[in-house]
Order: structure tokens, then C-alpha cells, then sequence
């Protein structure tokens, strides 16, 4: 069973404050079925039918009778076989008038018993329900606010930042990797945490509020939990959402126990995830839940003003939306330094690697290196949970190592879906080489391309087919000359198609989708369009982390949006027609390399060359066996 911060289980909170109503509640319930039903002691009753008992009272068999409202107990004067004397009957609806003289009759003893009346407690029973709901709610919504005489851990105001974490057992700078920048950062808190009266003997304050900016997965819980490790003081971590309630007033209350524990505890750490959640610009929302949000972030202001320059406490709060935050949470004395945690690098992908590999049986060390090297745009996050896939890959093979191909297996896995068992027609197969060795064969021919990987048909996830390169360097910016080569190739599959079936498919839907993307970014955002010149003249904004576009008014004519519409087509134009050319001057050779693929359905760098440039001295790239693709698929059917 699951522990809240006290040690106590949710069966241990609910003892201290349900199980008393509901003892309460089962004492009444049972006086009044006691009241109701009574329960009855002494001889053994049969019950008979009523024929059967007149019968009895007719051949002198009975000794007494008990006249009830609805029924007749008689008594024997001698008991049978069983050692029963005492039998009951259900009198007729509309009575015997005949009874009372046939007793008299035959000199039995004659009793009657009142009617049963209903006791008061039937009808308050509803009433001590309602009443008992109602204190056990009221102790439930009222448990931990200050003053109340309910106060008891495990109300509405408390919450997993009641109690710190223990820092001795908690992470590390050493367990951080591939984010020394931010590292770098926030490593001066440290010795303000350690030794604060330093700081304070001259005058110093160092910034109580810390943001850490970054895409999801970049590791900025990681990073608040190595700094509560590294300076070793308590560390209390909550979320944005655990401030909300449907009850207006409980966020604020929970904001202000918060820092009140943490105060007392300073040195200390509050850390706050996802502040986005509550930390929103106030005034967009009418009433509700929205009232509930911007008092919770209110206070939370309030309580970052109050801080005097005496008191040893960072607040740390975590975001992939700084956008969206109020400004009132950015100016200076709140959280007026930002660090960002941006995507890992090559070198830092490999860091992040040795780190998550430490516990896991690898066969070759080496292969991480080229995990890293075809994973740009993974963060942290991504490459853990692509090594957890290379192990769930590697215990379904029942194997006792992790092997390059279960790595790749992953790596396919995490990025394209896993491998589909599809149909395919034979002339749809052959398109898709067509399609595909366009591809490789514009890459393998045109000069500043990266170098190809792989090219493949075998349909994964929502692609039916891929040609994978391997960049030799990380790139940071992109050139024009690189931009150009990119959609020579990416449309380099539909040119193929034209040139050798006569005409195109849906295929090519994806290559001209992100083809377009590109052009339109190099003639409206980068300027490279001669005729229009360096000016911004995009219609919309992409998210600074989520790569979402965010439509924004235009503000240019209509005329100079012709122009960019026509530079994007004449630069998509004169990419296909440079492709169609680099097809055509090498149509034989191509033309057997689309056999060969259609064959073996996955041909690689030292296969590719000996059909492009048999004459060439290829150097094959040390790659895992088939299965790990090393980046994107630059085309994809």
C-alpha cells in the first residue's frame, strides 16, 4: 500500500478521521434492525399452515395459544419426534370468526400480543445519515486548514511536499549529463545552500526564484534533484496541478503550508513542476476553476516577495511553455533567472548513454557510439526509454546480452513503429524501390549530401519504405547549398517515378509536404530568395519547444504574398528538374540497383556503391547489423 510523506497509508489518514462517523453510523443502523426485527429466543417454532394448526386445536392437541396481528402461536402439551411444542400459522387475511369459539370450546388458554409499534429511531435514521456524511466531509475539506479544530494530517491542504525528501539518498550532478551549461548555472546555489551566512555577511542575495527552461525530457527535475543532492538540504518537490481544487481558496492554502515548512527547514529547496499549469497570464479566464488558478498563483507571488534576504530557501519551477507565463513571475525578486536545458548533442547523447547503460548487460560498448551518433533531436528521456526497448527486445529473445541488433530493433522502433506485415502487390513493390532508389541515388550523387546509411522497403510504422544517411558532423545552422542538396533529394522519388513508370504516386506525399516546408522557411524566414530579400514575411510561429506552428496576423500585402508563393514554386521546380537531370545521367545503373533492392529490400552503403560507382573505393561505414537506422529517413513512401 502506497505511503504519504508521514509514513502513513491512506488507510491509516482514513482511520483518523472516517472510521469514527462510520462506527457511529453502524450503531444506529444496528438498534434500529435490532428495534425492527428484534430476535427471538427460547423454543423452536414451526411454522404450518393454518388448516393444520385449526386441526391440531380440534383434536385437543394444544394447551395454550398466542393470538399475534397476523398470525396464531400454539403450544402443545406434548412435543413430537423433533421435540418441537411450539408452531406458528399466518391467519387468513379476512380472519376466522369461527376461532375464538372453537378454543373456548376446547378450554385452551388464550393470550394475545400488542401490535409491534415503529420506534422513533426508524425515523431518524435518514436524518443521523445526512448528518454523518455531512461531519465526515467537513473534516475531510477542513483537515489541515490553520485554526481548525480538524486539524489532522491528510486533509485537502496537505499534499507530497509536506514532508522533504531525505537529500543524503538523492541524485547528483555526477547523474546529470549532456547539460554542463546548466549545470554550470545553478552550481553557485550550491554554496549559498551550504553556507549561507557567507553570502549574507556582505550582502549578497542570490536569486531565490530559478526557472529551467526546456523541451520535455531535457532533464530539469533531474537537475532540481541534483541540486538538493549536491547542497544536501531538504527538498520539496511538487507539481503545478497539485494546487488546483474545485474548492476556491485550497491552492492558496496548500501554497502558503509550502513555504511555511519550507522556511522552518532552511536551507531548503522548493521545487515546483510544471508551472506552466497554474502560472498561466492572469485575466483570460471568467470565473470557475480559473478564479481558483490565479489566487493559487497570487499567493505564490506574495510568498516570493516575502522573502527576506535572511532567508536560505530557492525556488526552483520547471516549464516547457515560458511563453504562456504571467510577467508578473519573470520580473526581477521572483524568478528572474532562466536556464535553459536544450537538446543533447552528439557528445552529450553519448554521456547520457553511459549513464542509463551503467546497470545493463551491453555486448559491445561501442555500439552506443552509434546510438548517439543517429539519434539528433532525442533527449534524454528518448535515449532511456530506447535503451528500456533494447532490453524488453533483448529478454523476449530469451538472450542474456543486449546486441547491436536489439539496439536497432529499438531505435525503429522508438522512432518509426515497429515493423508491419503487409500485403504488398508486386507492381506497388516495385514502385516503392523506384520511389526509394531516387532517393539514394540523388543523395549518392549530389556533393555536400551525408553520407548514405541504408536504403530500405520494408514497411514500419506509418512509412512503407526509407533512405537513412548518417550526418558526419552536428549541425547547428544550415547553409543554403546544404538546404538546396536537401531538396534535390526529397524530391528526388517522385522524379524517379516519372522517369522510369511515366508517371507519380500518392508516395511522394511526405517528401513534398516537408520539401515545401523548407523552401517556404528559406524564401520567408531566411531570405534566400534574390527578389524578395531579407524580410520576414512568414504567416506563422513556430513553439520555441514543441515545434507547433502558432497562426499570427499577416503583415504583408497580398502582392508580396504572390511573390513568396511563386518563389517556393520556381525553387521546388528547379529542385525536381536538378533531380530528373542527376536520374537520367545515370538511368542504367539506377535502373539495376531498383532490381536488386526489390530482391533483398534492405541494400546498405558498400551494396549501394557497387551498383552507383563499381569503379569507387567505398569505406563502409561501421554500422550494426540491419535493423538500426542512424537518422531520420530522408525520403519516406
Amino acid at each position: 500500500m502506497p505511503k504519504t510523506p508521514d509514513n502513513k497509508t491512506p488507510r491509516d489518514l482514513f482511520s483518523m478521521s472516517g472510521w469514527p462517523v462510520l462506527l457511529l453510523l453502524g450503531a444506529v443502523a444496528l438498534v434500529v434492525l435490532v428495534s425492527i426485527l428484534g430476535f427471538e429466543t427460547g423454543p423452536k417454532v414451526s411454522t404450518q399452515p393454518y388448516s393444520a394448526v385449526k386441526e391440531m386445536i380440534r383434536d385437543g392437541q394444544v394447551s395454550s395459544v398466542s393470538i399475534e396481528e397476523h398470525a396464531i402461536l400454539v403450544k402443545t402439551a406434548e412435543a413430537d419426534s423433533s421435540g418441537i411444542q411450539m408452531y406458528r400459522a399466518v391467519i387468513p387475511p379476512q380472519g376466522d370468526p369461527d376461532l375464538l369459539t372453537l378454543l373456548e370450546n376446547q378450554g385452551v388458554e388464550i393470550s394475545a400480543k400488542a401490535p409491534a409499534g415503529t420506534s422513533v429511531l426508524v425515523y431518524l435514521l435518514p436524518w443521523l445519515l445526512i448528518m454523518g456524511v455531512y461531519i465526515w466531509l467537513q473534516r475531510r475539506i477542513t483537515g489541515n486548514v490553520a485554526g481548525s479544530p480538524f486539524d489532522r494530517t491528510g486533509g485537502m491542504l496537505s499534499g507530497r511536499f509536506a514532508k522533504p525528501s531525505t537529500p543524503s539518498k538523492q541524485t547528483r550532478f555526477n547523474d546529470v549529463a549532456g547539460q554542463d551549461q546548466a549545470k554550470r548555472e545553478v552550481a553557485e546555489l550550491v554554496e549559498f545552500l551550504r553556507d549561507p551566512e557567507r553570502f549574507q555577511r556582505v550582502g549578497a542575495e542570490v536569486p531565490h526564484g530559478v526557472l529551467l527552461v526546456g523541451p520535455p525530457g531535457t532533464g530539469k527535475t533531474l537537475l532540481a534533484k541534483a541540486l538538493a543532492g549536491e547542497a544536501g538540504v531538504p527538498f520539496f518537490s511538487t507539481t503545478g496541478s497539485e494546487f488546483i481544487e474545485i474548492f476556491v481558496g485550497v491552492g492558496a492554502g496548500r501554497v502558503r503550508k509550502m513555504f511555511e515548512a519550507a522556511r522552518k527547514a532552511a536551507p531548503a529547496i522548493i521545487f515546483i513542476d510544471e508551472l506552466d499549469s497554474i502560472g498561466r497570464t492572469r485575466g483570460t479566464g471568467l470565473g470557475g476553476g480559473n478564479d481558483e488558478r490565479e489566487q493559487t498563483l497570487n499567493q505564490i507571488l506574495a510568498e516570493m516577495d516575502g522573502f527576506s534576504g535572511k532567508e536560505a530557501v530557492v525556488v526552483l519551477a520547471a516549464t516547457n511553455r515560458p511563453d504562456v507565463l504571467d510577467p508578473a513571475l519573470l520580473r526581477p525578486g521572483r524568478f528572474d533567472r532562466h536556464v535553459t536545458l536544450n537538446l543533447p548533442d552528439k557528445q552529450a547523447r553519448r554521456a547520457i548513454l553511459n549513464i542509463h547503460a551503467r546497470t545493463l548487460p551491453i555486448e559491445d560498448r561501442s555500439d552506443l557510439d552509434l546510438v548517439a551518433a543517429g539519434t539528433p533531436g532525442f533527449s534524454g528521456a528518448d535515449l532511456k526509454n530506447l535503451l528500456n526497448e533494447a532490453a524488453i527486445t533483448a529478454a523476449r529473445r530469451e538472450g542474456s546480452l543486449i546486441k547491436r541488433d536489439d539496439l536497432g530493433e529499438a531505435r525503429d522502433k522508438v522512432m518509426m513503429g515497429t515493423v508491419r506485415s503487409l500485403a504488398i502487390r508486386p507492381e506497388e513493390k516495385h514502385r516503392l524501390a523506384v520511389h526509394e532508389v531516387g532517393h539514394t541515388a540523388a543523395a549518392f550523387y549530389t556533393p555536400g549530401s551525408d553520407p548514405i546509411y541504408k536504403v530500405t522497403i520494408i514497411p514500419r510504422g506509418h512509412a512503407l519504405g526509407g533512405t537513412h544517411m548518417l550526418p558526419e558532423t552536428e549541425r547547428h545552422t544550415l547553409d543554403e547549398d546544404y538546404l538546396k542538396t536537401q531538396l534535390v533529394i526529397l524530391l528526388a522519388g517522385r522524379a524517379s517515378e516519372r522517369l522510369f513508370l511515366g508517371s507519380v504516386s500518392s508516395g511522394a506525399d511526405d517528401d513534398i509536404r516537408r520539401a515545401t516546408d523548407m523552401a517556404r522557411s528559406m524564401v520567408a524566414r531566411w531570405g534566400m530568395a534574390e527578389d524578395l530579400g531579407p524580410v520576414d514575411l512568414r504567416q506563422s510561429d513556430d513553439h520555441p519547444f514543441l515545434g507547433q506552428s502558432i497562426a499570427q496576423p499577416r503583415t504583408h500585402a497580398d502582392a508580396t504574398a504572390a511573390q513568396v508563393d511563386a518563389a517556393v514554386i520556381a525553387l521546388l521546380k528547379a529542385s525536381e528538374k536538378q533531380a530528373a537531370k542527376i536520374l537520367a545521367d545515370h538511368k542504367e545503373r539506377i535502373a539495376q540497383l531498383i532490381a536488386k533492392l526489390e530482391v533483398d529490400e534492405t541494400l546498405e552503403l558498400d551494396e549501394i556503391a557497387q551498383f552507383l560507382d563499381p569503379d569507387s573505393k567505398v569505406t563502409p561505414i561501421k554500422r550494426p547489423e540491419r535493423g538500426l537506422d542512424l537518422i531520420p529517413p530522408v525520403g519516406k513512401a
